[in-house]
């Protein structure tokens, strides 16, 4: 294992814990949400405070960054938009009646789930409410957005014809156990997923494999066919809440609160790898170049070979929970509950993987080349004896 990591640049200016990080699609800046109220914006390239939002009435609960606008949800009940260069309040969505946890952009669309029992689509543009999806019984935690065109078939659409407006869909998971899909246009609710017996906490979408992944306090894991609405699988081993998901390749990544991380073969269900050495829940995790990163209630982030689950880097600094973690140019922000978001130099052990990688996939290259060699030795051999036997 590595030397444990310092970090190269501590940014103090929030007055409250950080309760989430977001990375602008071009990787330029990045975007904090704290409990004093205010967002900032940062730049990648200096790592420098260049906005500062100020308006909502209470701490900022979830945050999303786009290049040209950034947006904020917050326990005042409003989500609010703002232009990345002026830091100016461009829009304030109302309508929720109690605390928006979670906010998802796709296309024009802007998403909100609520502890007010609903999920909310609102144009992006106009200020405007478009959709309520009411139907859980509680508190809706976590969402995810898709296409019907990315899912189904042809003739599986002209089923749908009267959703055939907008083919794009809601997912949300809530508190009081269940997932659901949702038709944007018409607020109709086209599936529940039954199976889970805790709080669903987090969702991953893969669209083109037609495949939904729900963690739930109920320490399980649960793959759902998004079209039928079928439980495929359940990934059983945590002995802890499933707090968060990453899938990469087909390979899928669980964080929980038993303090492990661990990743499974979607297709099997398999599961292939544990990453201990965690002190607390693993509240926040991401894959980058073969290496696992994670945040934890212990204050302590971690790298791990993602394949041998060996720990290479422990990244100490922070009082209180890691909230989010971003990766952009061989650099690790992570953001905590101290208030504090850091920033880590990660070129030595990204450096170090790339010529494991390197060496492992020369290793297996030569021992490929002599598989073939030995066939076709064996192949000589055997057209010989054939020969001598007179075959």
């Amino acid at each position: 294992m590595g030397n444990s990591g310092s970090a190269v640049k501590v940014c103090t200016d929030h007055q409250g814990g950080i309760n989430w990080l977001s990375l602008s699609p071009d990787g330029q800046r990045l975007l904090t949400g704290s409990e004093d109220g205010t967002a900032r914006l940062w730049s990648t390239a200096d790592s420098q405070c260049h906005g500062h939002f100020q308006g909502h009435e209470s701490y900022i609960t979830f945050c999303h960054l786009e290049n040209e606008a950034a947006f904020t949800c917050s326990a005042d009940h409003t989500i609010r938009k703002w232009d990345v260069v002026t830091g100016q309040c461009l829009a304030i969505y109302r309508g929720h009646t109690s605390i928006v946890n979670r906010i998802l952009v796709a296309k024009d669309y802007l998403f909100s789930g609520s502890y007010d029992r609903t999920a909310r689509c609102w144009s992006v543009d106009k200020e405007k409410q478009i959709q309520e999806f009411r139907g859980h019984r509680n508190c809706v935690l976590t969402l995810a957005h898709y296409s019907s065109r990315d899912v189904l078939e042809e003739e599986e659409e002209e089923e749908e014809e009267e959703e055939r407006v907008s083919r794009d869909l809601l997912v949300t998971g809530s508190t009081d156990c269940t997932v659901k899909v949702w038709w944007v246009s018409s607020g109709r609710c086209y599936q529940t997923l039954l199976g889970h017996t805790g709080a669903v906490l987090c969702l991953i979408l893969d669209a083109p494999n037609r495949e939904l992944f729900s963690g739930s306090t109920d320490y399980t894991i649960r793959t759902w066919n998004i079209v039928t609405g079928e439980q495929l699988k359940v990934f059983k081993e945590h002995q802890g809440s499933v707090i968060c998901l990453e899938l990469v390749n087909r390979h899928l990544y669980s964080g929980s609160a038993d303090r492990t991380v661990k990743c499974w073969l979607v297709d099997t269900g398999e599961r292939i790898q544990t990453y201990k050495a965690h002190k607390h829940s693993v509240s926040t995790l991401k894959y980058h170049a073969g290496i696992l990163f994670t945040g934890s209630g212990d204050a302590c982030a971690r790298a791990f070979n993602s394949k041998s689950g060996v720990l290479q880097k422990i990244f100490r600094g922070h009082k209180f929970i890691i909230n989010c973690i971003q990766i952009h140019n061989e650099l690790l922000y992570t953001a905590s509950h101290d208030g504090t978001l850091r920033i880590w130099d990660i070129r030595g052990i990204c450096k170090r993987n790339k010529r494991r990688l390197k060496k492992e996939r020369s290793v297996q290259g030569r021992s490929s080349q002599k598989g073939s060699l030995s066939r076709l030795f064996n192949n000589k051999v055997g057209c010989m004896v054939q020969q001598e036997n007179g075959e």
